[in-house]
């Protein structure tokens, strides 16, 4: 198994990372959900945990934002001991679950105004934050209806304005834009970067690759309990094979000269599709057209293929590209 980095590196940990964790285990009974994972998030980033159903992401969000106890292993969030110091630790983050902690009886400022409440703020405080953040979610005009007529994408949004209230640096979003339409999904993704623009780190679990590639500035594969890789989506994208630039041809006289002067390539000769292994960089790039002007060849069209998030996650987990269901991890789930 091709591993980026299974532990934090040295420089991780000089910067001080907002997240850092080495060995947590967890079990539930004789399941194992997590074998000893190793993370380290850096501030004012987005730290996305791919992995299939199952395998082990809302365990790992629940201990680290202190809803469970990890069997072994240490963890530090905001600089604070997970074990010694838990209080802290749930002062400095934000947690937004799988499931709306939404109440539909009440409406939405009042949702706010209970979230205030909880985080001790005074009740002329209370109700500036909770104005502030509904004004900033585009829930102002909505704010007097109860939640229980709101929108998905609403509903999601009042989710995390309610995890902001008590103004963490830290947010845990566990499958934030699962059942929510396009225009919901991409709406919830300019609040994420938002708040990293503003300083928050963000600890994202998604099932959606897409989300994951367009957010996340490192992404770690859990399977198995296990991190299966861990680095950047580019540099993710790399460790897997199968990258080729594709040429199309109208001419059958073009096409065979071009397989001729390419030599060892990947031939379609019905659909004329030539197909060269390759990353597609500009140096690759130029020596192919470099080889196709000496034969005076020109393609129809050029297509540079590069593997993407779905192959990633197949070649690693040996699953299929996981469908969102809205439901939790299956084996969590089941072991508690």
């Amino acid at each position: 198994m091709n591993v980026l980095q299974s532990s934090p590196s040295a420089a991780a940990r000089t910067a001080d990372p907002a997240i850092l964790a080495t060995g947590l285990r967890k079990s539930y009974g004789d399941k194992l959900v997590l074998d000893g994972i190793d993370l380290s998030v850096s501030r004012g980033s987005v730290f996305s945990l791919l992995g299939p159903n199952g395998a082990g992401k809302t365990t790992a969000v629940k201990i680290l934002s202190t809803l469970v106890t990890a069997d072994a292993g240490e963890a530090r969030v905001g600089g604070y001991d997970l074990a010694a110091d838990p209080q802290a630790v749930r002062a400095a983050i934000g947690v937004t679950g799988q499931f709306s902690a939404v109440d539909g009886l009440i409406t939405g400022e009042e949702n706010m105004l209970l979230m205030a409440d909880l985080h001790h703020l005074s009740r002329r405080e209370g109700r500036r934050v909770a104005a502030g953040l509904l004004e900033r979610f585009d829930l102002a005009a909505a704010a007097k209806k109860p939640a229980a007529t709101y929108s998905g994408g609403m509903k999601r949004r009042l989710d995390i304005a309610m995890t902001l209230v008590g103004g963490p640096r830290i947010i845990f979003l566990d499958e934030p834009t699962t059942g929510l339409d396009p225009r919901s999904r991409h709406t919830m993704w300019g609040i994420i970067r938002e708040l990293v623009a503003g300083g928050v780190t963000v600890f994202l679990t998604t099932q959606y690759l897409e989300e994951a590639d367009q957010l996340a500035d490192r992404i770690a594969v859990l399977h198995g309990g296990r991190i299966a890789a861990e680095g950047t989506a580019d540099e993710l994208k790399r460790i897997v094979p199968g990258g080729h630039v594709e040429l199309r041809f109208t001419d059958p006289a073009a096409y065979r000269s071009a397989a001729s002067a390419l030599g060892e390539v990947q031939r379609d000769d019905e659909a004329l599709v030539l197909r060269v292994p390759g990353d597609g960089g500009q140096r690759e790039l130029r020596s192919l057209i470099d080889r196709l002007d000496t034969v005076s060849v020109e393609a129809d069209r050029l297509t540079v293929h590069t593997p993407d998030l779905d192959d990633v996650f197949f070649a690693l987990t040996g699953s299929t590209v996981p469908a969102p269901s809205g439901s939790p991890d299956t084996l969590e789930e089941t072991s508690r």
